[in-house]
């Protein structure tokens, strides 16, 4: 991948309002998954000052209570407010079905994965892996206890000039009784300093607004889907467009998008490619996909051998990847690529 001299990524924390609505979503996707395999799941969740909506369509023999897991969720996270929810769930549309019944894709789409050797296991960008490692961070401090004047909502930002770290940004939601100041140092000192190294020539930037105490949906609108970028590569690579919360492994949106960072990482990981942008394009309904692409860090294609290797059409995705399993809750923070454990992260040999 060609990268800019001068660029810039980004991720927010657990309690941030968007990645409620995703959590959210994940977290009854989860539940359907758990009791019926093979559900069909596409739930979007409004997050909104005091008022929580719950909509989409799902198709399952499991029996559960939207907002009974919402509510939890939303506690589990670290907010006490109490919300008004409403939660309005139907059936898949009838015409979506027959096309997936038979195999076919989900919806029609492009999706993308990526994968590079940078010198770490995670065939990520390193400076993907340092940005969320500072909103981690700061999710983990709060936990600790040992600084009760942080709150859930946070974000944080890494601007790179070529390998060096130009600048760093973290945005906390705490207390009102703490100054910028004593902020500012407990986070350098705990939590940048750790993650980013030598702070040399380093601008650091907390809470450049002067303020961060209303956080959540009390300062904010969170929705499903709104934070695409921080779920794949921060704009190092493209996005087909489609969002994963929420969303069974019938919709390609999601599993294709599984399955191409799985073919990416493994083509590096088997020193065919130094860096590697996989694509693939489905129409609803139609299982073969219409474009499979894979390029390497010269733009030279490995798109016969990927063909050849691995089988990009919807069910053979499902079973290759394991992915009617609940898995998806812990996806729906920090990224969903270069966490350990993952179907799409395993290692094969080619």
């Amino acid at each position: 991948m060609i990268q800019p001299r001068i660029y810039t990524v980004e991720s927010v924390t657990s309690g941030h309002p968007d990645k409620v609505c995703d959590q959210i979503s994940d977290a009854i996707l989860d539940e359907c998954l758990k009791q019926d395999p093979k559900s069909r799941v596409a739930v979007e969740t409004l997050g909104s000052h005091g008022l929580l909506v719950i909509g989409g369509e799902v198709t399952t023999n499991a029996q559960f209570d939207a907002e009974v897991i919402a509510r939890k969720l939303y506690q589990d996270i670290g907010y006490q407010d109490n919300l008004k929810v409403m939660a309005h769930l139907v059936k898949q549309s009838p015409d979506i079905a027959q096309g997936v019944d038979t195999g076919g894709a989900g919806d029609q789409g492009i999706m993308y994965g990526y994968a590079e050797r940078d010198g770490q296991s995670e065939f990520m960008p390193q400076s993907i892996f340092m940005v969320h490692k500072l909103t981690k961070g700061l999710e983990e401090m709060r936990r600790s206890g040992k600084f009760p004047w942080l709150k859930p909502d946070g974000k944080s930002q890494i601007t790179m000039e070529g390998e060096k770290v130009k600048t760093v940004l973290v945005s906390c939601q705490h207390a009102e009784n703490i100054s910028q100041e004593e902020i500012k140092k407990t986070l350098t000192e705990n939590l940048i300093g750790p993650v980013v190294g030598d702070l040399t020539g380093v601008e650091i930037l907390v809470n450049p607004t002067g303020k961060f105490v209303l956080g959540g949906f009390e300062a904010d609108a969170g929705l499903t889907g709104r934070k695409i970028m921080v779920d794949t590569y921060c704009g190092l690579a493209p996005h087909g467009g489609g969002a994963f919360s929420g969303k069974d492994p019938t919709k390609v949106d999601r599993s294709a998008a599984y399955m191409a960072r799985f073919v990416a990482k493994n083509l590096v990981a088997n020193n065919l490619a130094k860096n590697c942008l996989v694509s693939v394009a489905y129409a609803i309904g139609r299982a073969e996909p219409l474009m499979v692409e894979a390029v390497n860090e010269k733009g030279e294609s490995l798109a016969d051998l990927v063909k050849q290797k691995f089988d990009f059409k919807p069910l053979a995705i499902i079973e290759r990847l394991n992915l009617r399993k609940p898995i998806y809750l812990q996806t729906a923070a920090y990224g969903h690529f270069g966490k350990p454990g993952l179907p799409w992260e395993e290692i094969i040999t080619l």
